[in-house]
């Protein structure tokens, strides 16, 4: 009996261990999302924060559910406004295509810049 007095203890303790870290994600995504929002005035920015601080878990519920909807909004523009710096690092640090390389070698073998052995060189590089 006492195995199972511990092992049901255990479940009990992992079941508000999980709440707990749940709760907390949530907590910091409120905080996050406030701090986003640039439509909501600082000094309702602090109210939000001072409840959640001595009305932590009913804020929370009260803010998922009545601000949850733009919380989606602004964390949705922010992801695109991410993924789009991204891929324009990528395309500027990938350089140009192979055409535009060869092309670019092309006229500066045509302009006598380099030889025709380099030119030889970048368009096998720039074709492998």
């Amino acid at each position: 009996m006492d195995l199972w007095s511990n092992f049901w203890s255990v479940i009990w303790w992992f079941l508000w261990a999980f709440v707990f870290i749940a709760y907390l994600f949530a907590l910091f995504a409120i905080i996050g999302d406030l701090f986003r929002d640039q439509k909501l005035n600082g000094w309702w920015k602090a109210v939000w924060i001072i409840f959640l601080i001595f009305v932590p878990f009913l804020t929370a519920l009260i803010y998922l559910i009545a601000r949850g909807n733009g919380m989606a909004q602004r964390s949705a523009k922010e992801a695109a406004a991410a993924q789009s710096a991204a891929d324009q690092y990528i395309r500027q640090v990938a350089g140009a295509s192979p055409s535009e390389e060869i092309a670019k070698a092309k006229a500066l073998l045509d302009s006598g810049a380099i030889s025709q052995a380099e030119y030889d060189q970048i368009k096998a590089k720039a074709l492998s």
